[in-house]
């Protein structure tokens, strides 16, 4: 059997067996090395270069970011604004569930953390303001995917440190696509509310906006700060991560004082457990993207998807279609590892800005965390709302579908996506 074919025969093997995902790219990763006649030495190797690189050590820092965020009650903040902003119109309840969310992925990168925080207050409440349990549930999962689009993010980050592309160009790129899905899915509440027959409920006070809006304002530093400091080149991503952690310290100890400080190595202790268990998949799938590299296939790949089409359109449209596929099996940080050199090698056959390939890769990723079996995020919502996975997902399936809309226009049109980076980082575009 060709060593490609024992690599991808083994892993789907592993995962038939129900290996958890990161032991299952290892496992036939060394049994593909072995075949080879590679030395063994090439798995360590490989597991340290994946984590070896400086704009990885952001992502410990947002995801500390993101639990002194929750833990510092700047969660409840955000809701209470949300609430006076939005909560008047009609569907009001699903729309500060989205807004809560646009302003909660600024702050984590995380999607799963923005369901885990956001939907134990609001879905129990939409369920009490009488919204259908499965809407609820699926609206919660569907906006916390905006953690993995709206800056900062994660996978963007994972992203830019493996396909050395501009971080700051990926979180400049991702505002437009993060509000243009926040305001479809708003809009989308608001046919469900009109369609179940819920009326506006409450009146808008520019008194009470004024005054959530002040009380939520410190944290809206933050990510200005980043997003600030990285285009303008004052600071990387990872100095960015640290400088807004120790913002986040001052504000969750000082100034709001939600957080003692005895339970400061507790929450630092969680962060690391959750920062390693991603860090160990990165480590794996480190291994796997070396080897798709070093047996071609990459170029194989690219070369066959260039003899279907040679558009750029085209190429875009088989390379989103082929990861909705890919990232319903795997974590998105996972599978960018892993595909990330056929992903870079279509993009230079086909002429495509690796900016704008990146932020459609990332959108489309981040849908997997919404459709099962992998579907993280919308598992966890499934847990709070008591609602069975197949009742969650027929009810979310117009929301991913408005997504992929969303995508394909961002394909067409490269412009309504790279606009700000273009103005702000041209740097970042030198054959432009």
């Amino acid at each position: 059997m060709p060593p490609v074919l024992t690599l991808i025969f083994c892993f789907l093997l592993f995962v038939a067996l129900r290996v958890p995902i990161a032991f299952a790219i290892g496992l036939a990763s060394v049994i593909t090395i072995m075949q080879l006649g590679l030395p063994f030495t090439s798995v360590v190797a490989q597991m340290y270069s994946s984590i070896d690189s400086f704009p990885l050590l952001a992502v410990p820092f947002f995801l500390l970011l993101g639990r002194l965020m929750n833990d510092g009650g700047i969660t409840d903040r955000l809701l209470r604004f949300a609430d006076a902003t939005v909560g008047h119109i009609r569907g009001g309840l699903g729309h500060v569930n989205v807004m809560v969310s646009m302003m909660f992925a600024s702050l984590s990168g995380s999607g799963a953390a923005d369901t885990a925080s956001v939907g134990a207050v609001m879905i129990p409440a939409m369920k009490k303001g009488g919204y259908p349990a499965p809407f609820a549930v699926a609206l919660t999962a569907a906006s916390s995917v905006l953690g993995g689009i709206i800056p900062p993010s994660i996978l963007m980050v994972i992203y830019g440190a493996f396909g050395n592309v501009s971080i700051g160009a990926l979180f400049l790129g991702g505002i437009v696509p993060g509000l243009m899905i926040g305001f479809v899915q708003m809009g989308y509440a608001y046919h469900v509310a009109r369609r179940i027959g819920l009326k506006p409920e409450g009146t808008f006070s520019f008194r009470r906006m004024g005054v959530t809006g002040l009380a939520a304002s410190p944290p809206a530093v933050l990510p200005i700060l980043v997003l600030g400091g990285i285009t303008t080149g004052v600071f990387t991503a990872t100095e960015a991560a640290s400088i807004a952690v120790a913002i986040g310290l001052v504000l969750a100890l000082v100034v709001y004082r939600s957080i003692p400080l005895l339970g400061v190595p507790r929450i630092l202790a969680d962060t690391v457990v959750a920062f390693s268990l991603p860090m160990f998949a990165v480590a794996m799938a480190g291994i796997m993207g070396w080897l798709i590299a070093y047996m071609g296939v990459a170029r194989d790949v690219a070369a066959f998807i260039t003899m279907v089409t040679d558009t750029r359109i085209g190429l875009m449209l088989m390379v989103a279609a082929c990861l909705l596929v890919v990232g319903t099996v795997l974590s998105p940080v996972t599978a960018v590892i892993i595909f990330l050199p056929i992903i870079q090698e279509i993009a230079r056959m086909g002429g495509i800005d690796e900016v704008h390939m990146g932020l459609i890769c990332v959108l489309t990723l981040t849908l997997g965390l919404v459709t099962p079996p992998y579907g993280i995020c919308l598992l966890i919502a499934t847990q709070i709302g008591n609602v069975s996975t197949p009742q969650a997902f027929r009810a979310i399936l117009p929301l991913i579908g408005l997504v992929i809309l969303i995508i394909i226009v961002g394909i067409v049109f490269p412009g309504l996506f790279l606009s700000l980076p273009w103005l702000l980082m041209p740097e970042a575009f030198p054959g432009r």
